[in-house]
């Protein structure tokens, strides 16, 4: 029965009936009644559904788009720098190259950047920047939102990316880190970074750094590198209308540069005024000054370095030891050997010498027209004027026109002229003789005391030769190596290649201290006597320059005066072999051959070597390399390395001051004793070539080595007579005289305990006398110190070759040569009197009479 119940139950429930009966509502309490519930009509439920569906839409996008984003972000910024390293960044800055007095003469750079501090920067200029380049830029996070939709908006519009949004700090941030081409990606790294920015740093700082990197064209980076670039001021002085130029380059340097495109430089710069005037940072009346303003450029035209082959040779040593990309980008700080008070006169003894022997020559006329060469005298630039000139520079110069009595020329944009006085050397009365307009002239800038010499509005200035000669000087400190000065050449515009470090040359007879020395530590004397007369070495039969022979002498003398024989007699003594062993232990490294006329300078070796080798001598035997850097730094002042003197004993002390006695003579009675002008302790040797082709002097005083060389190139002849003595030896002496200020007081190496003496008597007299001077045997030279085909017979003249001494200032040295010239007989000299002292006795009384060799 209750199963039958149950089913007409639900039988009843599922039947189709008539609505039951809702019983009426309760009465309300208190009055109220409660709102009767209606029933959910079918379109108010789709509604409720598509709204659901909608917003459920919404949120997955907003969580895609998060998730995208944190996606990207995570991606783009997996290679990006962390923010934290920016606080250790610095820029690629100057490599500084300081002389020995912590005085700047050089520097290396890949971007020419001057780092400077906010405070640096004048307000007009910070101000100029934010107007023209990011107006929000002390109130915005990194990102200029508004800025962004609309840049976005119009490169939708253009279908391309014309418009830029970028604020200072990307800018910023672009600069330091990212590359510059304009893709998505970068746009979304440069923001990340430019947020990361602003949050680790003040808007003091981001302004620094921003002012520091930008870059402003031709090679300036910085405001501070830009500002003494066009207008050779600093960056804190700058005017309204300069700062407004500097701000408008960033844009575009190359554009808008005032040197390339001046004219959009101007709309660009007038077009930041008027932003400027827009923000009210400046007045409608300043704007309006500034734009009728010109451009007011002030280049700063860049000086020649005092010492340019040392700069180069000092730049391959620190790219040999740190790599080219430190050198030139990390900033380093490099104390260098150089004196740049030695360089300056080295530079203008070697310029005055080589100037000096051009005009004993004479005039040979001038060697490049640019009319005849189709070129005009206005456009027209020689390579020397791109570096400022100084009153006292020698320089080409382009004449402009001529008159009898006067020459005018340009030299750049400086105007130049030459009177009759300036040329009277060339035996030309007429300048319209000499030159004709649209010809290149060498000529020397006139100076008083460093200042320029006006006739007019023009510079006055002196007519000089060029024809290809050239010189090299080099100096070392003798106790230290250090290069004190060096000279490559006669004009780094032209010639880059340094003639002091890589030009081999035949030496003459400057080789000869290795041939004595070596004979030296054989056991010969500065007493013995050795004879200086007719002989022959197989089938070569050698002669002096002079052609005549003076018997019996000393090796002293000898050596003194250059005499041929007596060398080539102490080479075949002690064997070739081992002069040349001498030598490379000086540190001689050229390869030399075994045959005997090397004794006479028949060789090529460096000045560089032949200047380090002779510091031997006043070192008492001890070599120290020549170096160029003492310690460099990083941009923070921590050592990165230090260059000890390396040192080595190469000979014994007792020989080095032998060989001193005799190199002194040289400067006291020999080829170089016009050196004793000097009146200070001095040693050296000369040295000629056969033909004249090389004329060397080396010499030193107690503390400083210098070397000189003159030449040509192309080996051509410097002509007659241009002896060692003549040509180099006044070179020498101006740069020494400079070099001994100030030393009055210092000696050589033994000369307390024995004085010098010039005399054979007082030279004898020194000798023990249980070992008085001896003869010297001669041995004969083997077939492999001989070539066959260097020794023909004997030609009729004398060789030109050996050395003459001069009892005057002028002292004439003859060239060392292993060869004669025919035609010319033998003539007698008349031997000047050796110098005595007032207490020794007559130079016959002591010499002993040589054996027969």
């Amino acid at each position: 029965m209750i199963a039958s119940g149950l089913r007409h139950l639900i039988l009843a429930s599922t039947s189709p009936q008539a609505p039951a009966h809702i019983p009426d509502r309760p009465p309300a309490r208190g009055g109220f009644r409660p709102p009767r519930l209606r029933p959910e009509t079918a379109p108010e439920r789709q509604r409720r559904k598509v709204t659901g569906r909608f917003t459920y839409a919404i949120l997955f996008s907003l969580a895609a788009i998060t998730g995208s984003l944190a996606g990207l972000t995570l991606v783009y910024s997996v290679d990006l720098p962390q923010i934290h390293d920016l606080e250790r960044y610095r820029p690629s800055t100057t490599t500084e190259l300081l002389d020995q007095k912590g005085r700047p003469f050089g520097s290396f750079a890949l971007e020419r950047r001057i780092l400077v501090n906010y405070d640096d920067f004048s307000p007009v200029l910070r101000q100029a920047v934010i107007s023209i380049e990011d107006k929000n830029f002390e109130s915005h996070w990194g990102i200029n939102v508004f800025r962004v939709a609309g840049a976005a908006w119009h490169d939708i519009v253009s279908h391309g990316r014309a418009q830029g949004a970028s604020t200072l700090t990307m800018q910023l941030a672009r600069n330091l880190f990212l590359s510059a081409e304009r893709t998505t990606a970068r746009k979304v790294q440069e923001a990340y970074l430019a947020i990361q920015i602003e949050r680790s740093f003040t808007k003091e700082q981001i302004f620094t750094l921003y002012g520091n990197q930008i870059y402003l064209g031709h090679g300036m980076y910085g405001f501070e590198a830009a500002s003494e670039f066009y207008f050779s001021k600093h960056a804190s002085e700058l005017t309204l209308t300069e700062a407004a130029l500097l701000a408008g380059l960033p844009k575009g340097p190359v554009a808008y540069s005032p040197l390339l495109n001046p004219e959009k430089a101007l709309r660009r710069r007038n077009l930041v005024l008027t932003e400027m005037e827009n923000d009210r940072s400046i007045t409608h009346q300043q704007a309006e000054a500034a734009r009728a303003a010109p451009l007011g450029l002030n280049i700063a035209q860049p000086e020649m370095s005092v010492a340019p082959w040392f700069v180069e040779e000092v730049r391959r040593e620190l790219e040999k030891q740190f790599g080219a990309e430190e050198v030139h980008e990390a900033g380093l700080r490099v104390e260098t050997t150089l004196d740049v008070d030695l360089q300056q006169v080295a530079n203008h003894a070697v310029n005055d010498g080589v100037a000096a022997y051009e005009r004993r020559h004479g005039w040979k006329g001038t060697q490049q027209n640019v009319l005849a060469q189709g070129m005009t005298l206005e456009d027209y630039k020689h390579p020397d004027w791109a570096m400022k000139v100084q009153p006292g520079d020698y320089v080409h110069a382009l004449v402009t026109s001529v008159l009898p009595l006067e020459i005018r020329a340009r030299v750049g944009k400086l105007p130049i002229v030459i009177t009759q006085e300036d040329w009277k050397w060339t035996g030309q009365p007429h300048g319209d003789e000499l030159v004709k307009p649209g010809d290149v002239i060498y000529v020397q800038l006139a100076t008083d005391n460093g200042k320029w010499i006006m006739e007019g509005t023009a510079h006055k200035a002196a007519l000089e030769q060029d024809s290809g000669a050239q010189g090299s000087l080099m100096a070392i400190d003798n106790t230290s190596g250090d290069v004190l000065a060096l000279v490559g050449g006669r004009d780094y515009s032209l010639s880059q290649f340094n003639r002091a470090t890589q030009s081999e040359r035949q030496t003459g007879s400057s080789f000869k201290p290795y041939v004595y020395t070596t004979a030296i530590e054989d056991g010969v004397k500065p007493e013995d006597i050795i004879v200086d007369g007719p002989v022959s070495f197989g089938s070569y039969t050698p002669h002096n320059y002079e052609g005549d022979y003076k018997g019996a002498m000393t090796v002293l003398n000898a050596f003194a005066e250059s005499r041929n024989i007596p060398a080539l007699k102490l080479a075949a003594r002690v064997g070739i072999h081992k002069v040349i062993d001498t030598a490379h232990r000086f540190g001689v490294t050229s390869n030399i051959p075994a045959y005997l006329p090397v004794a006479l300078g028949a060789v090529e070796i460096t000045l560089q070597e032949q200047v380090a080798s002779y510091s031997v001598f006043p070192n008492d035997g001890i070599r120290v390399a020549p170096r160029l850097l003492k310690k460099v730094s990083n941009a923070d002042g921590i050592s990165l390395w230090e260059q000890a003197p390396a040192v080595q004993e190469v000979t014994s002390q007792a020989t080095a001051r032998t060989m001193m006695r005799l190199l002194r003579e040289v400067t006291r009675s020999g080829t170089g004793a016009a050196a004793a002008a000097l009146k200070h302790p001095l040693g050296g040797k000369t040295g000629t070539t056969s033909d004249f082709t090389d004329a060397w002097f080396l010499g030193f005083s107690p503390s400083i080595t210098c070397g000189v060389w003159v030449g040509y190139d192309s080996r051509q002849s410097l002509g007659e007579k241009e002896t060692g003595a003549k040509a180099a030896l006044p070179i020498w002496m101006t740069f020494m005289k400079a070099a001994i200020v100030g030393k009055d007081n210092e000696h050589f190496a033994g000369d307390d305990a024995e004085p010098a003496k010039t005399d054979i008597a007082q030279t004898a007299s020194t000798n023990s006398p249980a070992k008085p001077a001896g003869k010297l045997a001669i041995k004969p030279a083997t077939p492999a110190q001989i070539p066959p085909h260097l020794f023909a017979p004997a030609p009729a003249k004398p060789p030109v070759a050996g050395t003459k001494p001069q009892p005057t200032p002028a002292a004439k040295q003859p060239p060392s040569s292993p060869t004669a010239t025919p035609g010319v007989p033998a003539k007698p000299l008349v031997r000047p009197a050796i110098p005595q002292s007032s207490q020794s006795p007559a130079p016959k009384s002591t010499v002993k009479p040589a054996l027969p060799q």
